[in-house]
């Protein structure tokens, strides 16, 4: 006897024979839809939606419990083997998606073999260490010596052999890098000088190259830059012999006739000392932001000796005389290569560099 009784029968879902519209109709849908997927991702969500913990062939396999005993095996085994058909075509439609993804990829990166081979690429100098070897090439023909030092300097030769005693307000002019055990980066090559002097006797004619440290940035300035002075010493040496020398440096470093001007400027290891101007390559002396619209360029500081800092590198001034120079390889290189802005040769974009090879 039904102890059911009247309205106590199963959900509509659940009555005999319910199961079997239900499994076709969801596996109709979910096998359109495997057919129609275009990526797997698709298809992922697909396999969730039907196959999943509360997919629609899951949650209808869960319910057989509610079916009368002798439906439950014929219902069940309908269900199962809708999902095996969701699952092959799921698979199946997932191997296809890999081939034509394959294909596609096959398509896109291919190589046509019998075209010639690629060269290998030839690396360059970069513009600076090109516009240092000229430059020491130009001097070393003039017979100079090329000398090289220390980047981390002590304070007596970055500042005091060059009359820059502590506390003196010219040590404004540098903004130095100080380091905790009371070294700095150097501000110049100008120590360089001094351990020569220090060294060995007059006569004495060099250049030092090399990188030195400030804190400054701009368009023509950066906190690390390349540096080369210059020293000469000996009997008989004056401001005429500085001028020709410069002179003679940047006609010969351009190749071309260029107009050169010398301001009285200050620098506390030369007296007296001078600034010297180059006119702009980039507008021909009009103006442009590069010059400050000025029509010029600041290209090196000179001067000669200071009898100080002779005397105290071990050096007869009443007997010796000499000039010094300085100016940024990096600038020099800025306007030989017609670059508007310094920065450009240290951010090292290959695209920018390759134009000097």
């Amino acid at each position: 006897m039904d102890r059911s009784g009247p309205g106590r029968h199963a959900p509509q879902d659940s009555e005999p024979g319910a199961h079997a519209p239900q499994v076709d109709d969801i596996r109709t849908r979910a096998l359109a839809e495997v057919a129609a997927a275009g990526d797997a991702r698709t298809l992922d969500e697909i396999r969730v939606r039907f196959l999943g913990r509360r997919g629609d062939l899951t949650g209808l396999l869960k319910s057989v419990g509610k079916l009368p005993a002798d439906e439950r095996p014929a219902a069940g085994a309908d269900i199962n083997a809708a999902k095996r058909a969701v699952e092959l075509a799921i698979d199946r439609r997932g191997a296809e998606l890999s081939q034509e993804q394959l294909a596609r990829a096959l398509e896109e990166e291919a190589l046509d073999v019998t075209l010639p081979g690629r060269r290998q690429g030839v690396g360059s100098l970069h513009p600076v260490t090109q516009t240092l070897r000229r430059i020491e090439e130009i001097f070393v023909g003039a017979g100079y010596e090329v000398v090289t030092g220390p980047e981390i300097e002590d304070d007596y030769h970055n500042f005091e052999a060059l009359n820059l005693p502590a506390n003196h307000p010219a040590r404004a002019m540098w903004d130095t890098f100080y380091l905790e055990d009371g070294h700095v980066l150097r501000t110049h090559t100008s120590p360089v000088q001094v351990r020569v002097m220090e060294r060995m006797g007059p006569p004495i004619r060099i250049i030092c190259p090399g990188r030195v440290y400030r804190r400054d940035s701009d368009l023509t300035h950066t906190p690390m830059f390349h540096q080369v002075e210059g020293l000469v010493v000996d009997e008989g040496i004056g401001f005429t012999d500085l001028k020709g020398t410069v002179v003679g440096f940047v006609q010969r470093f351009y190749d071309r006739e260029t107009e050169v001007r010398f301001r009285p400027s200050y620098f506390p290891f030369t007296e007296p000392s001078a600034e010297v101007d180059a006119q702009c390559v980039h507008c021909g002396g009009a103006g442009c932001r590069v010059c400050g619209y000025t029509g010029w360029l600041e290209v090196m500081g000179c001067g000669m000796v200071h009898p100080n800092v002779l005397s105290m590198s071990g050096i007869d001034p009443e007997r010796y005389t000499g000039f010094a120079f300085g100016f940024g390889a990096d600038r020099l290189a800025m306007l030989y290569y017609g670059v508007d802005d310094l920065r450009l040769l240290f951010e090292n974009d290959q695209r920018f560099l390759q134009q000097f090879a």
